[in-house]
């Protein structure tokens, strides 16, 4: 393969691409619509022609049937009046005019075929054209609303590069973080809080248990004193038991109260 020719098809390539990328559908649609059209006109020019010349033979090919028989005639004539030379001239022209008129029939045969071929050329085109026009605005508005997609995912595909969109997605982020630190911030300042006053609710329980039990020993103690005043003989007899007793019931409740009071210290 020649240099020139490496050269040459490279420089075809490449300006088939640049004529295929520079092509826009819209336009590429009405421009073939167009031409469409103008091959229409020309076709229309072409078949009017094709009948003007039909119908220019039709009047020759009559004329020359007319020629036959006015000559025919003229025979006729000449041959009753006994001139038979000119009778003889008379049918030699009448047979120059009836190869004329056959001549004449073939070629308007020949155009009245060309004449209806095309006719229906015409017909076939002025339908393509109807159909073409048709499709040309249904493939308009598809190649439209697809330039318009591809506008848009372009429009989104760039967004995720775009410096702007960055900084702002940057700054939402950012927003979402701050957020965050301050509900964490509430909600530890919160639970300190909640612990503070747990603390204070229970040191109240605490003393309300240790007033219920104080109430409790007290009238413990008074339980044990009533049976030595309701009956004073058996006091008299058993005075020392009762007061020993008491003296250990008492003790124990001591002892108790001590080590309640110091578990809640160590609280």
């Amino acid at each position: 393969m020649g240099f020139f020719d490496r050269l040459s098809r490279l420089f075809r390539a490449n300006l088939n691409d640049l004529v295929s990328k520079a092509e826009d559908p819209v336009k590429i649609l009405d421009q073939s619509v167009a031409d469409m059209q103008s091959d229409l006109v020309k076709l229309r020019q072409a078949v009017a022609m094709a009948i003007s010349s039909q119908k220019r033979l039709r009047s020759q090919a009559d004329q020359a049937e007319a020629q036959v028989k006015t000559w025919y005639e003229r025979a006729e004539l000449a041959l009753q009046k006994g001139e038979e030379d000119l009778a003889r001239e008379a049918l030699s022209r009448r047979k120059t005019f009836q190869e004329s008129a056959s001549a004449l029939d073939s070629q308007l045969q020949a155009q009245e075929g060309q004449v209806e071929m095309l006719k229906r050329s015409l017909v076939a085109l002025e339908g393509k054209i109807a159909e073409a026009r048709t499709k040309k605005d249904m493939l308009k508005a598809r190649a439209q609303a697809a330039q318009a997609q591809q506008q848009l995912q372009s429009a989104v595909g760039n967004m995720g590069t775009n410096s702007a969109m960055a900084a702002f997605e940057r700054m939402e982020d950012k927003v979402q973080a701050l957020e965050a630190s301050s509900q964490a911030s509430a909600e530890l300042a919160g639970a300190d809080l909640e612990s503070q006053f747990a603390a204070l609710e229970g040191g109240d329980d605490l003393e309300d248990e240790l007033t219920a039990l104080r109430q409790k020993l007290q009238s413990g103690a008074e339980a044990v004193a009533l049976p030595a005043s309701e009956n004073p003989s058996s006091n008299i007899n058993n005075s020392e038991p009762k007061s020993e007793v008491e003296k250990v019931k008492v003790a124990e409740l001591d002892a108790e109260l001590e080590e309640l009071k110091r578990s809640i210290d160590k609280l």
